[in-house]
């Protein structure tokens, strides 16, 4: 499990460098306009692309129930079916570049000097798509595979290329936000060529598959089904987070800027449970390619097992030493109260995480989309009931409903899962 969920820790740990670096060089240039720009630029794109994650998760499910029946062909097959798709819809994004841009400026409202650096950046790295994407499915093939240690060469390969190739551009060429959204396009470049390399390595029989293989009807009905189900799925998660900071914006800058500094504490714990998460997309999907009850449910119990201990862990140390990381932080005295005032919420948080994060690793390795789609959406459907039913107490309504969406996501799937296990397996 860990040599699973080691490697993609560290991935995790390692992407923040990128939004560090580009902040830091772009902020250099002494405009705020640029820096507001990049930021809003790269929200965008974090959202554009983590709706189509389901390119990694799909194909590293599909390539461990692949293995996992010995379907060595099918393994080789999978990763095709994934780039053609991630070179399909990257396509259609730069195609739609212009209506897709105009559309979230508008709603994102930003001043006309914000929107412009915005637009700049965007213009540009809307090039990377098709690149970013079919990274995606050589990561997620990868994984599949069980072989994170490439996956996390890959990933950190691209990361260093980004830092390296921004600091260059934007300080040395003095490219300024033209540079920074290169940077992007040049490092996903480079890792698509770097994992295509590794693919071929892995594969003695070459990558080369016919198009009456690649175009099976019911293995691509499959395909569409599961996708189709975690895209709904991850919109309807990415619907939480936005709601979550459009209201906190609201309630004013000193309530935003205090969120801004708690979110990163949840992040800490989701480095270590979305790794974990990764090791379960692996090891439950090769246990169901193999129909092998005991390795799936034994998965389960280590991965939910392991995750409460890194959550206690994070949970005690937020409780000890959250004051303290708000201070270094923030030196404004409102944003540091402010900030404390919501503390706890973020300290019990990664307890409830455990199984939202634990069970939706389980679940796309086990390919079971419909029902995860179907519970996040009611998951979402509670986080905005309790928000609006507790909505007079402001930003402490949007913790608790955020608290709320936890539990829900995890416990409606914890319910869930002993009957799918009996459809997969059998009753006895």
């Amino acid at each position: 499990m860990f040599s699973i969920a080691g490697p993609a820790m560290v991935a995790n740990l390692t992407t923040p460098l990128i939004g560090i670096v580009a902040t830091t060089a772009i902020g250099r240039l002494g405009e705020a306009s640029l820096l507001g720009g990049v930021a809003m630029a790269s929200v965008i794109f974090d959202c554009l692309f983590w709706l189509f994650g389901f390119l990694r998760m799909s194909t590293l499910a599909f390539t461990a129930q692949s293995l996992g029946a010995g379907e060595t062909d099918e393994v080789r097959i999978v990763l095709v079916r994934g780039l053609l798709i991630a070179a399909l819809v990257g396509t259609v994004l730069i195609a739609l570049q212009l209506p897709l841009a105009a559309l979230v400026f508008d709603a994102m409202g930003g001043s006309d000097a914000v929107s412009h650096a915005g637009r700049t950046y965007f213009a540009i790295r809307i090039w990377s798509a098709p690149l970013a994407l079919a990274n995606y499915v050589v990561l997620g093939w990868l994984v599949g595979q069980a072989r994170a240690r490439l996956a996390l060469a890959v990933q950190i390969t691209i990361n260093l290329i980004n830092v390296a190739a921004t600091l260059v551009l934007v300080t040395l060429f003095d490219a300024g936000i033209a540079g920074a959204a290169s940077a992007a396009v040049i490092a996903e470049g480079a890792g698509i060529v770097l994992g295509l390399i590794v693919a071929r390595r892995l594969q003695a029989e070459g990558l080369a598959a016919s198009w009456q293989v690649l175009l099976d009807a019911e293995k691509l009905k499959r395909m569409f089904v599961v996708n189709r189900d975690i895209m709904i799925r991850t919109a309807a998660l990415i619907g939480v987070f936005l709601f979550f900071n459009a209201q906190g914006a609201r309630a004013g800058d000193v309530t935003l800027a205090a969120n801004a500094v708690l979110n990163n504490f949840l992040l800490v714990s989701a480095f270590f449970l979305d790794g974990l998460a990764n090791a379960a997309e692996q090891l439950c999907g090769h246990a169901i390619g193999a129909r092998d009850r005991r390795a799936f449910t034994g998965a389960t119990g280590l991965v939910i097992a392991w995750g409460f201990g890194f959550s206690l862990l994070v949970t005690i140390m937020l409780a000890l030493f959250g004051p303290a990381l708000i201070d270094a932080m923030t030196l404004s005295p409102p944003v540091r109260l402010a900030a404390r005032d919501f503390l706890l919420y973020v300290t019990v948080s990664p307890l409830l995480a455990v199984f939202a994060f634990g069970f939706d690793g389980i679940y796309i390795g086990a390919t079971w989309a419909r029902d995860m789609r179907n519970l996040m959406v009611v998951s979402l459907a509670l986080f905005l009931a309790s928000w609006f039913a507790l909505r007079d107490l402001g930003n402490t309504a949007l913790w608790i409903a955020f608290l709320v969406h936890y539990a829900a996501r995890g416990g409606l799937q914890a319910a869930r899962y002993p009957a799918l296990v009996r459809q997969s397996f059998g009753s006895k």
